[in-house]
């Protein structure tokens, strides 16, 4: 039976608290006081009789026991929304946007096309594209701020809870422009990193862990010029501009490759390949609006892939 005493105020408080990891950072999404949150968590957890949060160190984190309710709660939430989206919609005669999640790579690489297909069928409807990192749209795709991430594949501790379809694969490049000297560098490419500016992708990102650990394999566990970021736009002008070398998914550099101004460095990063995919809340309502949308997304990668829209150029 459920207990009367819990509201949606005590769950949307605890999954917002979870995903910030952070009290401070929680109240004021949630447009709230620091303690109005901390006794939220409070009544909460007396009347779960277990903690659901603990401190670490500045911010908090998830105990076991709330790692779990987490799962449950994030559905709940997800579950209110959707169905107020759906009394919205009928009550205003419209219908609510799909939202897809893109990672920059897709974004570039696959939405174009699939929104051009989507379109094509004459379907009038709605869509909304986010792109960011990937472990912040998992977090949207939990509690139903978005319906479809198109994106890597997570880490399994990551992924309770959703349904992952493959798409293609994709690997890590080195890429800098066109006539920079390390392409002259037959030998000791990393040896010769650290002598320029590299763009890292985020610590949150998906693919650092699989560069921090090639870069570690080859001797460079620390560079000394780096720039972290996530953005395509700074960095295509960062290396018109500079001899930095860019560390960044292949998809996102496609067509920079294919134009030639991008050039990718010879060095080996199949251990980087992965999944690249669509992933869904495994409990979620697909309306056809969405299963429209996720297979045109489906054609679009197809064709990418069928057409190896990829093109590596090297000297």
């Amino acid at each position: 039976m459920i207990d009367s005493r819990i509201k949606v105020r005590h769950l949307q408080t605890f999954v917002e608290v979870a995903r910030q990891k952070s009290v401070m950072r929680a109240a004021a999404l949630l447009n709230v006081s620091q303690p109005a949150v901390t006794k939220t968590i409070r009544e909460l957890e007396e009347i779960l009789g277990i903690a659901v949060i603990e401190r670490d160190g500045r911010g908090v984190r998830l105990t076991r026991h709330g790692e779990v309710f987490l799962k449950y709660a994030a559905s709940a939430i997800a579950t209110i929304r959707q169905g107020l989206d759906s009394v919205s919609q009928d009550g205003q005669g419209t219908v609510a946007p799909v939202r897809v999640g893109a990672l920059p790579t897709v974004s570039s690489r696959i939405m174009p096309r699939a929104m051009e297909l989507f379109f094509r069928a004459e379907t009038w409807g709605r869509v909304r594209i986010v792109t960011g990192e990937n472990t912040v749209l998992l977090d949207q795709l939990r509690v139903g701020q978005l319906d479809v991430v198109v994106g890597r594949l997570a880490a399994p501790e990551k992924m309770a809870g959703f349904s992952f379809e493959m798409l293609y694969s994709e690997q890590v490049a080195f890429v800098v422009r066109a006539g920079h000297p390390l392409l002259k560098a037959r030998e000791k490419l990393f040896a010769r990193l650290g002598e320029h500016i590299v763009l890292m992708p985020t610590p949150s990102s998906v693919i650092r862990p699989l560069v921090d650990s090639l870069l570690i394999a080859h001797g460079l566990a620390n560079l000394p010029h780096q720039i972290e970021t996530v953005s395509d736009s700074f960095g295509r002008d960062f290396l018109r501009r500079t001899d930095a070398v860019w560390i960044i998914s292949r998809g996102v550099v496609a067509h920079d490759l294919a134009d030639g101004w991008l050039l990718e460095l010879p060095i080996d990063t199949r251990e980087t390949r992965g999944a690249v995919g669509l992933t869904v809340r495994a409990d979620a309502e697909r309306s056809a609006l969405l299963a429209l949308v996720m297979q045109t997304i489906r054609e679009a990668a197809r064709e990418a892939s069928d057409c190896h829209s990829v093109i590596v150029r090297r000297p």
